[in-house]
């Protein structure tokens, strides 16, 4: 094994960044702690939704009131409703539910010790919990949605209120409550919506510490400049540049944010993608048109935007970009898309349907465009090829995108190292991703299998250089790989000052550096050595 990742530096490190968007928070004054519930997002756009699976973006984070350092980070398989500190235990109450958007109500409620970060879950099944509150040390006050809304109209705006009691709330161990304890009359609820209050709090706990607080969140896409500067794409903002120094130099704002940054031909200005997702407007879902634009390096003055009519995703090769239309609305599934070459302004080939899970294959340092592509027009996530793009509009099939005929393989990142090609996906299973069917694999443009490594969480990014490849997965992992036999060289938990968080996005960086753009807004620089 050799010396692990030296983290340099962070750049757009925000207050409370663990917890993303902040939907409630509360204040414990006895111990001086400030408990925050956030999202920090899917991992999905409409072009790539291929390392969401077993994600959840719910956040629960305590911090030092006076040095807004986060002492624990807890994610949560459901939205937070409602925080409360026990009046003299080192001990955080969390009610946590939503609607399943079909029939039940489901949530938890959480007992986090903040003694040893412990978390249990306190009820017998899933039930949302609205709202908690201790009436006293040994007495805590819940609202329960009902279960669900079966033959109950009114079921959205009811709630269950029950007082709990136990001697020790230290000492309850899982599922310890039980169910007669929850049993009690509907009544009206309000289900009050806290972010605004909360966004008011932080800002001000941000500023009595001498900080702004200002929320970022996803970094899609990270790139180096040849000058040292860094790029990177976030919800919010389609492109941002830093400086070597550290200091931001310019910003383009949006209203989703970037997803893709590729360098445009003429090595000063970079090409950068937004989706419009779907609002309610007027009675009818609605959907902006997309916006993909090109933008100075020098400056962020944004140069050209493209007018399409369909989201699309960016596909560079050489000193090639081309656009894949990634939302083909309610056309049927026969028709094919067009990839369309925006240097040159040239239609190209019809290269079939996209999806979201089965056709992502973003190849780092491609020498031409790489798409795939289904060899059934009538089911195109089925038998996909590896299809290069050549100049003159032509596709040529390479490879067939799963070594394994018997396997069916989601899409994921890719880097082209000399003649090959490394990349990461996942092998369906009807019973959702299996222990070992997340791979990174290592092939030659004919076909042959150099080597594979199997893991158990899907790949967010890759990106790779002649003695390493990079993989970061939704686990919050970062592995390096050798780039000859695949053995694993390097695995560490990617962690900001001993708070853990996952990177969406990686670039090898000249100078021995590597970024890492995460899910809660912030650019890591690594330092590697091979």
């Amino acid at each position: 094994m050799t010396d692990l990742p030296l983290l340099r530096r962070v750049l757009g490190d925000e207050p409370f960044a663990e917890t993303g968007l902040p939907c409630v928070a509360v204040l414990d004054g006895r111990s001086r702690r400030t408990a925050v519930a956030g999202d920090v997002g899917h991992l999905q756009w409409s072009g790539n939704g291929t390392a969401d699976s077993r994600w959840t973006g719910n956040r629960i984070g305590v911090y030092d009131r006076d040095t807004l350092r986060c002492e624990h980070l807890v994610a949560s398989r459901y939205p937070v409703n409602a925080l409360a500190f026990h009046p003299t235990l080192p001990l955080l109450a969390v009610g946590t539910g939503s609607y399943d958007g079909g029939y039940s109500f489901e949530g938890e409620l959480l007992l986090l010790h903040l003694d040893s970060g412990t978390v249990v879950s306190a009820l017998p099944h899933g039930r949302e919990v609205l709202d908690v509150a201790w009436h006293s040390e040994t007495e805590l006050r819940l609202v329960l949605a009902p279960c669900d809304d079966w033959e109950n109209p009114d079921a959205h705006a009811q709630g269950h209120t029950v007082v709990i009691a136990r001697d020790s709330w230290g000492a309850v161990e899982p599922r310890n409550i039980g169910p007669e304890e929850l049993a009690a009359p509907a009544r009206p609820a309000e289900r009050p919506d806290h972010r605004e209050e909360t966004r008011r709090l932080l800002a001000g706990l941000a500023e009595a510490a001498g900080r702004r607080w200002a929320p970022r969140r996803r970094v899609w896409a990270v790139e180096s400049g040849a000058d040292g500067r860094v790029l990177a794409a976030l919800d919010g903002v389609l492109v941002e540049s830093w400086l070597p120094s550290g200091e931001r130099e310019w910003a383009v704002e949006d209203e989703e944010g970037g997803r893709q940054l590729v360098f445009a031909a003429d090595g000063t200005s970079v090409w950068t993608n937004a989706e419009r997702r779907m609002r309610r407007r007027e009675g009818r879902w609605q959907r902006d048109a997309p916006r993909i634009a090109r933008v100075a390096l020098g400056t962020g003055e944004v140069l050209e935007t493209l007018s399409l009519e369909e989201s699309g995703v960016l596909v560079a090769g050489g000193s090639r970009v081309v656009v894949r239309p990634s939302d083909l609305g309610n056309r049927r599934s026969a028709v094919p898309s067009t990839v369309f070459d925006l240097d040159h302004r040239a239609e190209g080939p019809e290269v079939g349907r996209f999806d979201l899970f089965n056709h992502p294959f973003p190849v780092r340092h491609a020498s031409r465009p790489y798409v795939l592509v289904g060899t059934r027009q009538d089911a195109p996530h089925r038998d996909k090829w590896i299809v290069a793009l050549a100049a003159d509009g032509t596709t040529r099939r390479l490879l067939p995108h799963s070594w394994a005929p018997q396997e069916h393989h989601f899409g994921g990142p890719a880097a082209e190292i000399g003649r090959s090609l490394v990349y990461a996906g996942a092998v369906h299973d009807g019973a959702g991703l299996q222990p070992g069917g997340a791979y990174v694999v290592r092939r030659s443009l004919d076909g042959e299998v150099a080597w594979q490594h199997r893991t158990d969480h899907p790949a967010t990014a890759l990106d790779a250089d002649e003695d390493m490849v990079y993989v970061a997965h939704n686990n919050g992992d970062l592995t390096a790989l050798d780039a000859a036999t695949g053995t694993v060289r390097r695995r560490i938990g990617i962690e900001v000052e001993g708070t853990p968080t996952t990177a969406l996005s990686l670039a090898v960086a000249p100078g021995g550096r590597l970024l890492a753009g995460t899910v809660d807004g912030r650019i890591l620089e690594y330092v590697v050595s091979n």
